[in-house]
């Protein structure tokens, strides 16, 4: 399920706003959302995009989809499992967008976590419409004391937006 319009420019607007020096993005799908993305990082003139993709032949419609777009060259396709593909990230991340199995929202975060950066952004999709599934995630950025400050936002099926705190 791709982002819709609005959620894509959802999207861009977040990381043209925080500034992002590193994105990760768990679920590229076709790459819709990374075009989003990576457009952004684009504009601003700096950035990076790392995206994972279970699916081997997502993962080439992906990359297709973004250098078509011309933005190729700001994003490092990851092709397997979430959870080995995201555990050796490079750098301090500055917005965690999960769009992948719903399932694995809450597992990906932690994993994710020791490596986000004080003000970091994470952004969930589909929160609405997987709501039972994603209880656990919003039950853990939504608790006091968690080191979020968290908002559900009205777009698409559903964003929970999330701010690392420090």
């Amino acid at each position: 399920m791709p982002v819709d319009r609005d959620a894509g420019r959802f999207l861009y607007a977040l990381v043209r706003s925080r500034g992002g020096r590193l994105v990760v993005e768990f679920g590229t799908s076709f790459g819709i959302s990374a075009i989003h993305i990576a457009a952004a990082l684009r504009d601003l003139g700096e950035g990076r995009l790392i995206t994972t993709e279970l699916n081997a032949s997502k993962a080439a419609t992906a990359r297709k989809n973004l250098a078509d777009a011309g933005l190729a060259g700001l994003v490092e396709v990851r092709e397997g499992d979430a959870l080995e593909t995201l555990a050796d990230l490079p750098d301090a991340v500055d917005i965690l967008f999960l769009d992948g199995w719903k399932d694995l929202a809450l597992p990906v975060l932690k994993l994710v976590e020791p490596r986000l950066r004080p003000g970091a952004l994470v952004i969930a999709d589909d929160t609405d419409k997987f709501e039972s599934v994603m209880r656990p995630y919003l039950d853990y950025v939504r608790a006091p004391g968690s080191g979020y400050v968290s908002v559900r936002v009205p777009i698409g099926d559903g964003i929970e937006l999330s701010v690392r705190t420090p």
